[in-house]
C-alpha cells in the first residue's frame, strides 16, 4: 500500500466527518425547534452559526494551506461548540468530529490533550444540564474520545509506513535500475571484446594473409608473371571471403566456414587455403568419432586454429605444421604443432600483443569463455604446441561428416 492508495480512503472519511457534522447540527436544529425549551432561537442561531463556520474553514484554500489558519478556525469552530453545549446537551454530539479534527489539525501532543480537555468540557456541559453524573454522561464521552483517537492514531501510523515502504520501494527501483545499467555497459564491454577476438580472428589475419601475397607477387614480377598472376588470384579469393565473413558474423551468423559443414571440414579446408597461401606444409589428423559440438564450441576451435596457423606462418618460419582434432569421452581438444623457430612463452605471457595484434591472450580468452583451457608449449628453436581443451558440453551424439 501506498500514499497514493490511502489518498482515496482519506476523502472518504472527509466526506463522511462532512455529512456527520452536518447531520448533528440539524438534528440539534431540529430538537430546538419543535422543542418547548425558552432557548429554541438561540440553539438555532448557534446551530447555524456552528454549520457556517465549518462549512468556510471546508472550502477556503487558507485554512488547508497553513497550519496557522486552520489552527484558528478550529479555535473558532470551538468556542462556538462551547456556546452549544452551554445551552442544550444536545450539543455534546458535536465532541466527536471535534475530536477527528483536534487530531488531525494539531500535533500529536496537542492533539491529544485538546482531545481530553473536550473530553472534559463535553462531561461537564452534560452533567450541568442534567444536574447530576451518571455512567452513561462519562461513557459516552470518553468511547468517542478512544475511538477518534485510536483511529486517527492508527491511520497515521499506517500512513508513515505506507510512506516509509514507497520510499523503500524508490530505492531498490533505483538500486535495479543502476544494476540494468552496470549489466549493460558490462555487455557492452563483453560484446566490444568478442568483436575485437573475431576481427583479429578473421579480417586481422585474412589481410596478413593478403599481404604476405602481394609481398611474393611482388618479389616474383616481373620474371615470373604467371607465378604472380597466382598469388595475386589467391590473394583476391582471400579478401572476398574475409569479405563474406565480416558481413556474416555481422548479421550474427556462424562464420562461413562452418555454414552448412562440419568442424573437421572446415578445418580441412583451413588447413589447405594456409598451404597454398603460404607453401607452409599443414596436414590434418583426426582422432576419434567426429560428432556434432554446439555450434559457439565449434566456431571457438575453428578461430583459435585460424590464429595459430596464422601466428605460424607470419612469425614461427616453419616447414610444417600439424593440426589434430581428437574426439574424447570427456571432451574435445584440438593441438596445432610446427617446427619453426619457437619462442619464450614466459616472455610473450608478460609482453602480449607485442606485434601489435591479440595473439596467445585473445585465444586463451576464447577458450576459457566457454570453459576450455589453453596450454602453450614451446622453447627458442624447437616450434610450438598450442592445445585447446573443452570439457563434454553435451555434444549431440550424431556423426559428423567430414
Amino acid at each position: 500500500m501506498n500514499p497514493e492508495s490511502l489518498a482515496r480512503p482519506l476523502r472518504v472519511l472527509r466526506v463522511c466527518l462532512h455529512l456527520l457534522v452536518g447531520v448533528l447540527l440539524a438534528v440539534a436544529a431540529v430538537r430546538a425547534v419543535t422543542g418547548q425549551g425558552p432557548q429554541r432561537a438561540a440553539v438555532l442561531a448557534a446551530s447555524v452559526t456552528l454549520a457556517v463556520v465549518y462549512a468556510l474553514g471546508a472550502v477556503l484554500p487558507l485554512v488547508r494551506r497553513s497550519r496557522r489558519a486552520a489552527v484558528a478556525w478550529l479555535a473558532v469552530l470551538t468556542a462556538g461548540w462551547l456556546v452549544l453545549l452551554v445551552l442544550t446537551p444536545d450539543g455534546v454530539w458535536f465532541a466527536f468530529p471535534l475530536f477527528l479534527l483536534h487530531l488531525h489539525l494539531l500535533p500529536a501532543r496537542w492533539g491529544t490533550l485538546a482531545v481530553a480537555a473536550t473530553t472534559v468540557v463535553a462531561v461537564a456541559g452534560v452533567a450541568g444540564h442534567q444536574g447530576t453524573i451518571t455512567p452513561g454522561v462519562v461513557i459516552g464521552p470518553g468511547i468517542g474520545a478512544a475511538v477518534a483517537v485510536g483511529t486517527v492514531l492508527g491511520y497515521q501510523a499506517l500512513y508513515r509506513e505506507s510512506e516509509r515502504r514507497q520510499r523503500l520501494i524508490e530505492q531498490l527501483t533505483a538500486t535495479r535500475a543502476e544494476l540494468a545499467a552496470a549489466e549493460h555497459a558490462a555487455g557492452v564491454l563483453a560484446e566490444r571484446e568478442r568483436l575485437a577476438r573475431e576481427i583479429h580472428d578473421t579480417l586481422a589475419q585474412g589481410l596478413s594473409s593478403i599481404q604476405l601475397l602481394l609481398r611474393a607477387a611482388q618479389r616474383a614480377l616481373p620474371d615470373h608473371l604467371d607465378v604472380a598472376a597466382g598469388h595475386v588470384e589467391q590473394a583476391r579469393r582471400t579478401a572476398q571471403d574475409n569479405l563474406v565473413e565480416a558481413r556474416r558474423f555481422v548479421r550474427a551468423l556462424t562464420p562461413p566456414g562452418l555454414d552448412g559443414a562440419s568442424l573437421p571440414g572446415a578445418l580441412r579446408r583451413l588447413c589447405a587455403a594456409t598451404a597454398a597461401a603460404s607453401g607452409l606444409a599443414v596436414r590434418l589428423h583426426l582422432d576419434g568419432t567426429a560428432v556434432r559440438l554446439p555450434t559457439g564450441h565449434e566456431v571457438a576451435l575453428l578461430r583459435i586454429a585460424q590464429s595459430a596457423l596464422a601466428n605460424t606462418v607470419r612469425h614461427a618460419g616453419a616447414t610444417r605444421a600439424d593440426v589434430t582434432l581428437r574426439y574424447r569421452d570427456p571432451g574435445v581438444v584440438l593441438d596445432v604443432i610446427d617446427d619453426g623457430s619457437g619462442f619464450d612463452v614466459g616472455d610473450a605471457v608478460s609482453r602480449p600483443g607485442g606485434d601489435g595484434g591479440f595473439g596467445l591472450a585473445a585465444m586463451r580468452a576464447r577458450a576459457e569463455e566457454l570453459g576450455g583451457t589453453l596450454a602453450v608449449e614451446s622453447t627458442p628453436g624447437r616450434g610450438v604446441r598450442l592445445a585447446v581443451s573443452f570439457p563434454s558440453p553435451g555434444a549431440e551424439a550424431t556423426a559428423a561428416g567430414a
